[in-house]
C-alpha cells in the first residue's frame, strides 16, 4: 500500500497510544480523571504498544524506499499486459479474425490439411476450434527448433473457407506480442536472473500493504482529523505533507484487497518461493487429478510421427493426423459428453493414447473439464471435471486467472489498470511525503526527510520478541528472497549504526 513511513520520528504517535497528548481542542474538564492511567501503568501493555509503533513505522519506511522502485517497474509492466487482448486484436487481427461470417464452417479435417500443406514442418500438437463466429480455427505444431524455448507454431485457418490466414509463433497459445510484454512483466527479458526482481516487487508487497494499513488505521484519529470518512477518502482542506502521506494512504486503502491478491498469485509463480508453494500444494494434494490417456487394448498404430521431425508430403496431404477416427468425430463424441463451450484438441502422444480434449473457457464460471477420447472406438476413457478438482487447486487456478485479467474478461482488465495505476500514484506519493519532511531550515537542511531511528526492536517486551523473532525466521524461509533482503538489510544497516556510534565516540574524545 504505502512506500514511505506516514510521519517523521518527531513527529506525534497515534492517538490512543501511551506517548500520545490530547487533542489542542480538549480542555481538562472533558477528559475523564482516569485518561492518563494506561498512559502511566509502565506494564507489558504500554510497554508492547509503545514499542511495535516506531518498529513498524521503521520497517514500513525502509521497505518502501527499497523496494517501491522494483514495485514500479512491476505496476508499469503490469499495466501495459492488461491490454493484450485489445493489442492482439489491433496487430494480429489478419491472423485472429476471419474476413466475412460464413453459413457452415468446413470440416476440421479439411481445415488441418490446408494448414498442414502451408506448413508441413513438425507434427500437430492440438487444434484449437473457433469459439466465435468470427474467429479463426487454430493448428498448433510442435516444431523442433521452437520446442527448445517452450514454443510452438500456430496456423490460423479461415473455418468457412480454409484459406490459411497465417502463422505465430506462439508461447502457450499467447501470440509474439502477448509473450513479449509478459516477459517484460516477468523478468524484464533477462531470464531467471531478472526474475529476481518481479519475486522482490512480490515478496515485500504484502508486508507494504499490511503495514501500511496499521499503521494508517492507528492514526486515523490522529492524522484524519478523528473521522471515519477520512480513513477512506483524503482529508478536505488538507496541505503540504499532511495532503501527500492522506492521498497515499486512502489509495492503498482502497487498492489492497487487489495489491494482496497480486502478491500471493505472483509468488506462486516466482523461483524461490514458488518451489516452497509447490511443495506446500504437493503435501496437501492441492493439485487437478491427472487425466489418464493411456489408450485401450488393441489400438492399432496411430501412423503419426511424433519424433518431432519434418512431415513427410504424404503426411501433410492426410493433415498429419493418426489413424481411426476424424477429429471432427473426436470432436462430436466431446461436445456428445458434455464438453460445450471452448475447447482444444491435443493429438495423441503415441499410438498406445488417447485424444485429450478439453474445455478453455477461462472466463467466470470457468468450464475446465477434460476427456481422454480413444481414436478407434471413440470411447470417453477417462474425464477428469472442474468439480473434481481440490479446493485449493481452484483457487490457484481462479487466482491466476484474476491475475492475468481473463476471469471476469474486460471487467477483470479494468480492476488490473487501476491497481497498477494506483500503486504507481502511491510510490510517487510516498516518494513526495518522503521528501516534503524534509528539514528546511538553515542549521538542519537535507534532501529528504529523517528515516525513523534504529534500535525500535529494543522497547518490544520479550514475550513480543520471542514471537517476532521464530515468526519472522519462518517467513523468510517459506519466502525466501524476503528474508535475504530483509538480511542483508539489518547486516548493512547494523553496519552502518556501527560506524556512526564510532564516529561519535572518537568525536566526543576529541572534544
Amino acid at each position: 500500500m504505502s512506500t514511505t513511513s506516514d510521519a517523521s520520528p518527531d513527529e506525534n504517535p497515534p492517538a490512543g497510544s501511551p506517548d500520545a497528548s490530547p487533542p489542542a481542542a480538549q480542555t481538562a474538564t472533558d477528559a475523564p480523571p482516569t485518561s492518563a492511567a494506561p498512559a502511566k501503568s509502565g506494564g507489558a501493555d504500554g510497554r508492547t504498544r509503545s514499542g511495535w509503533w516506531p518498529l513498524l513505522t521503521r520497517l514500513h519506511f525502509y521497505a518502501g524506499i527499497l523496494v517501491a522502485p522494483f514495485l514500479l517497474v512491476a505496476a508499469l509492466t503490469g499495466l501495459a499486459y492488461t491490454a493484450v487482448p485489445q493489442l492482439d486484436q489491433l496487430v494480429y487481427g489478419d491472423q485472429l479474425r476471419v474476413e466475412r461470417v460464413g453459413d457452415e464452417p468446413r470440416p476440421l479435417t479439411e481445415q488441418i490439411v490446408a494448414a498442414r500443406t502451408a506448413h508441413p514442418e513438425g507434427v500437430i500438437a492440438s487444434v484449437v476450434p473457433p469459439d466465435e463466429p468470427d474467429h479463426t480455427t487454430k493448428v498448433v505444431l510442435s516444431v523442433p527448433e521452437l520446442a527448445e524455448q517452450d514454443k510452438q507454431r500456430t496456423v490460423y485457418v479461415d473455418p468457412y473457407t480454409a484459406e490459411v490466414r497465417g502463422a505465430l509463433t506462439t508461447w502457450f497459445g499467447s501470440t509474439p506480442l502477448a509473450t513479449w510484454l509478459d516477459d517484460l512483466h516477468r523478468h524484464l527479458h533477462l531470464g531467471e536472473t531478472g526474475r529476481l526482481y518481479s519475486e522482490l516487487a512480490a515478496s515485500w508487497l504484502w508486508v507494504l500493504v499490511l503495514g501500511g494499513l496499521l499503521l494508517w488505521f492507528g492514526r486515523r484519529r490522529t492524522y484524519a482529523g478523528g473521522s471515519k470518512r477520512n480513513t477512506v477518502l483524503p482529508e478536505r482542506g488538507a496541505r503540504g505533507v499532511r495532503r501527500s502521506r492522506g492521498f497515499h494512504a486512502v489509495t492503498g486503502v482502497w487498492i489492497s484487497v487487489g495489491l494482496l491478491a497480486l502478491s500471493v498469485t505472483g509468488l506462486t509463480w516466482s523461483t524461490h518461493a514458488g518451489e516452497r508453494i509447490t511443495d506446500l500444494r504437493t503435501s496437501l494434494s492441492a493439485y487437478a487429478p491427472e487425466l489418464e490417456t493411456t489408450a485401450s487394448a488393441g489400438t492399432g498404430s496411430s501412423g503419426h510421427d511424433h519424433s518431432g521431425g519434418e512431415s513427410t508430403g504424404e503426411d501433410a496431404t492426410e493433415g498429419g493426423l493418426p489413424e481411426g477416427l476424424s477429429i471432427d468425430r473426436i470432436l462430436d463424441k466431446a461436445r456428445a459428453a458434455g464438453l460445450d463451450g471452448p475447447v482444444e484438441i491435443s493429438t495423441p502422444a503415441d499410438d498406445k493414447s488417447t485424444w485429450t480434449v478439453a474445455q478453455t473457457d477461462g472466463l467466470w464460471p470457468v468450464h475446465k473439464d477434460q476427456a481422454a477420447i480413444d481414436p478407434h472406438s471413440g470411447e470417453v476413457t477417462s474425464r477428469v471435471d472442474w468439480a473434481d478438482h481440490p479446493t485449493l487447486a481452484k483457487l490457484s487456478t481462479l487466482g491466476v486467472a484474476a491475475h492475468m485479467g481473463t476471469l471476469f474478461g474486460l471487467a477483470n482488465q479494468i480492476v488490473l489498470a487501476v491497481i497498477a495505476l494506483g500503486l504507481t500514484v502511491g510510490i510517487v506519493l510516498g516518494y513526495r511525503t518522503w521528501w516534503q519532511r524534509r528539514p528546511t531550515r538553515a542549521d538542519r537542511r537535507a534532501w529528504v526527510g529523517r528515516p525513523p531511528a534504529r534500535g525500535t526492536w529494543r522497547k518490544l517486551p520479550w514475550p513480543a520478541l520471542a514471537v517476532v523473532v521464530p515468526l519472522t525466521i519462518a517467513v523468510g524461509w517459506a519466502v525466501p528472497l524476503l528474508g535475504w533482503s530483509l538480511l542483508g538489510f539489518l547486516v548493512l544497516d547494523g553496519a552502518l549504526g556501527l560506524i556512526q556510534r564510532q564516529r561519535a565516540t572518537r568525536s566526543t574524545a576529541g572534544a
